[in-house]
């Protein structure tokens, strides 16, 4: 298990609070210039500033941790509960567009107002603790949800689980996704390792799901460890996909039959769903579900820049965007493409962050790709273009490599190449992704 790192690891960088009339990038900023890192996992400076803005949330959280697969949980459970008449707050990271993004109440996010007063308000209770800019984000969407009056709150990890802010906050009932191999610096080199660390979302005598179909054995140590009540996907239920279109949830209470399948492509995405059906039937005494609410839940869920078809106008090949980013993720994204096919080519735009797996996600994506755009990220996480085709030489990929300056240059070199029959595929990070959702709809309002 990995230490926390040490409270003096990172001092305080001196800074001046934002004006009271500051605006939401004001406070951006300002919270980006506190610590001396951006990350600097440890629970200890963001309970103490916890206890003194005095949150104690009084209604339901449902936490989410795991490599992949986080954000569609997230998603299809505040789904499922919004059908069902709650007012669900649903706390996730990172954004595509717009910060407001991580902070939604009833699918809208929160306006710039309300996220103004949440850090001004922490600003006022950390007094010299140097809160990373999750940490600080964390607590602000705490402190909006608890002026919500909501009926529940979902949350997803940032990063790991157990020295992760979100953890500050005890779970009614926890959620782990998929286990995969990422962010090894912080959670370690084996799924074994960073399986120990997800799981310290888990809370002693109250429910823990993994959805993990093939789940690293340390899942059910810790949750052992740690007391919590564990439903494991493969051994307490597991989900089967129908003839139909339709799905069944298998439980030891019975057979739900008849499911749709969800509107998040890929069958990944029946894990996602079977571990937030299983969430919310441990806690159906507080937030009880029908079966005609789950059925819209399912039907109705949206989540953007997972395998997110966007077709620019008639003739014109087809755009999809997946945020897919380490091998993992690739891996299921591989499969996805492979159930959804085209009659042309598909032509990547792909640029990675350089301390991920760039060849590995390459690899597992190279069967299903005819040319490659690669680009370089100008951000400090960023891989140069030359990285990404070094990465692809390290992946065998056959196909032609073009290196671009830019991911937007990459995708609109991709599209001039692309005839009406092609798909052009975007991924690689959210940021990527971002810059291309951007350019599609500049396109879409010009285009009136």
């Amino acid at each position: 298990m990995l230490a926390p790192l040490r409270a003096d690891a990172a001092p305080a960088l001196r800074v001046r609070r934002p004006r009271q009339d500051a605006d939401l990038a004001a406070w951006l900023a300002h919270a980006d210039a506190l610590h001396a890192q951006t990350i600097d996992m440890g629970l200890e400076r963001v309970v103490k500033v916890r206890d003194a803005l005095g949150l104690k949330p009084g209604f339901p959280l449902i936490t989410v941790a795991g490599t992949n697969g986080k954000g569609s949980t997230c998603a299809l459970l505040a789904s499922v509960l919004g059908a069902a008449g709650y007012r669900v707050g649903v706390y996730s990271s990172p954004h595509l567009l717009r910060y407001n993004e991580r902070v939604r109440i009833d699918g809208a996010p929160v306006g710039d107002a309300a996220l103004c007063a949440a850090y001004a308000r922490v600003e006022g209770a950390r007094g010299h603790t140097p809160l990373t800019p999750f940490e600080f984000g964390t607590l602000a969407a705490m402190c909006v949800f608890a002026e919500a009056d909501l009926d529940a709150a979902v949350l997803e990890v940032g990063l790991g689980g157990r020295l992760d802010a979100v953890n500050a906050f005890d779970a009614d009932c926890a959620i782990v996704t998929s286990i995969g191999i990422d962010h090894v610096d912080y959670l370690g080199p084996t799924r074994e390792s960073i399986a120990v660390e997800k799981s310290g979302v888990f809370r002693a005598g109250r429910p823990a799901i993994c959805a993990d179909p093939e789940p690293p054995v340390t899942i059910a140590q810790e949750a052992k460890r740690l007391g919590a009540r564990l439903l494991q996907s493969g051994r307490d239920y597991r989900v089967r996909r129908d003839p139909g279109d339709t799905w069944t949830l298998i439980r030891r209470s019975g057979e739900l039959t008849g499911l749709p399948l969800p509107a998040l492509a890929g069958d990944v995405q029946l894990h996602n769903a079977g571990a937030c059906l299983m969430a919310l039937e441990t806690l159906a005494r507080i937030l009880p579900v029908d079966a005609a609410q789950i059925h819209r839940g399912l039907q109705q869920v949206q989540l953007i820049g997972r395998f997110q078809r966007w077709r620019r106008q008639p003739g014109a090949p087809e755009v999809l965007l997946d945020v897919a980013h380490n091998p993992h993720a690739a891996q299921r994204l591989a499969v996805t493409l492979a159930q959804h096919p085209v009659r042309g080519r598909t032509l990547a735009v792909f640029a990675m962050l350089r301390d991920k797996d760039i060849a590995g996600t390459a690899q597992a994506l190279r069967d299903g790709v005819d040319a490659w755009f690669v680009a370089g990220i100008a951000e400090r996480r960023g891989a140069s273009a030359a990285d990404m085709a070094a990465a692809l030489d390290a992946a065998q990929v056959q196909r032609t490599v073009h290196l671009c300056a830019s991911p937007l240059d990459a995708y609109r070199d991709a599209v001039a190449a692309a005839g009406p029959d092609d798909r052009v595929l975007v991924c690689g990070s959210f940021s990527t992704v971002a810059a291309v959702l951007r350019e599609l709809e500049a396109e879409a309002t010009a285009g009136g």
